[in-house]
């Protein structure tokens, strides 16, 4: 089965879509001998595709095409016209926001999440009507879809009407090999030195996104914590500066504790196992997640989390996390409290976690995603 997938999406290697990308495609490698993949890829993210190089096709495409508008463009125009003389079986779009209107092979997409029909103001106008309006158009166009929880997969049949013979509801998984419990101290010892992270410390990781990543209710939450307890913990922010970003950095530079906030920027594949490994809580407030990595990577590796149970969260961390209500800032810090105070509670958690992280696992992923492949080429959508 000749496969191809489009790659654009990735944001440079920095976003969940990209580590579903990157995962997703490192687990398919030991399918590559039976099934012939291609990837385009933009001409300056080609390192980062360097591990399939030897075994999947790397097409570049020209970073004049990276603007969202000529990438929408070339995604309708010219990506049809690379199907059909690459033969391809099968064509891939890993993410609702580039999906193709037609094509000489079934079309396959992944959805990750419908964020712009539940969170107000997560982008900007034009976004949020291409997110409501057109892609709606688009999803009914493909062969086959993916969503990543069932929650996303309800969200399909209610706000675009997609019958579940349509939607394939397909775990994300996670790199056991990568997120285990590992050198604490020594962990600690390296965020101490690198973002003076010296004192026990709450972890937020996601890109900095306002409203919908609820940074802001996070950093009053911290900030009535401190006062309530006089604790010295600090709150440790990573992730990239995003949409709204600006209204993260003056709601922490105008706290009470701004002293005890830090920004780590990005945080890179390499550091993050140990990131996780070095923090005491782990905390995700998101107002709604299609899946979300995070906490069951902080899980993996050792660590309790504090996460909302908006979107899909509640069906990914299950009964393994502190579950606190995302818009109600005294909740949050109330649970902050909870697990600063109570190592028995910490200790429960670390426990639950490592058990519920063993659900998700890549290459289970990457077999029911070649099964979809292999579906929507044999019973390809009726126009």
């Amino acid at each position: 089965m000749k496969v191809g997938l489009s790659t654009s999406v990735i944001q440079r290697g920095k976003t969940g879509v990209a580590q579903y990308v990157f995962a997703l495609l490192r687990a398919l490698l030991p399918h590559t001998g039976r099934h012939e993949f291609s990837l385009f890829v933009f001409e300056e993210d080609l390192p980062l595709f360097a591990f399939a190089r030897d075994h999947m096709r790397l097409i570049p495409v020209a970073e004049k095409f990276r603007p969202a508008v000529k990438n929408v463009l070339w995604h309708q125009l010219q990506l049809p016209a690379l199907a059909r003389k690459l033969g391809l079986d099968v064509l891939h779009v890993p993410s609702y926001r580039r999906m193709v209107w037609r094509a000489p092979c079934p079309l396959v997409a992944t959805i990750h999440d419908l964020a712009p029909f539940h969170v107000s103001g997560k982008y900007d106008w034009k976004r949020m009507l291409y997110g409501r309006v057109v892609v709606k158009r688009l999803a009914r166009r493909q062969d086959a879809i993916m969503a990543v929880s069932k929650n996303t997969a309800r969200d399909l049949q209610t706000f675009f009407g997609l019958g579940r013979e349509r939607v394939t509801v397909v775990w994300n998984g996670l790199d056991h090999a990568r997120f285990q419990p590992g050198n604490a101290a020594a962990a600690k010892a390296q965020a101490a030195q690198r973002w003076q992270l010296d004192r026990p410390f709450f972890l937020y990781v996601s890109r900095l996104e306002h409203p919908g990543k609820n940074h802001v209710r996070l950093i009053e939450a911290f900030a009535r914590f401190k006062a309530a307890t006089k604790s010295e913990w600090l709150l440790a922010l990573g992730g990239s500066d995003w949409h709204g970003a600006e209204a993260v950095h003056a709601a922490a530079k105008a706290s009470p504790v701004a002293a005890d906030i830090r920004f780590l920027g990005f945080v890179d594949d390499a550091t993050l196992p140990d990131l996780y490994r070095a923090s005491d809580v782990f905390v995700y407030p998101s107002l709604f997640e299609g899946f979300g990595f995070p906490p069951v990577e902080a899980m993996a590796s050792g660590c309790p989390v504090i996460s909302s149970a908006r979107g899909s969260l509640r069906e990914v961390v299950a009964d393994a996390a502190e579950i606190v209500e995302p818009e109600d800032v005294a909740d949050i810090a109330g649970a902050l409290t909870r697990l600063a105070t109570e190592p028995a509670r910490r200790e429960r958690l670390v426990a639950a976690g490592s058990v519920n992280a063993q659900r998700f696992r890549w290459d289970r992923c990457a077999l029911e995603t070649l099964d979809v492949y292999e579906r929507a080429r044999q019973h390809p959508r009726t126009p």
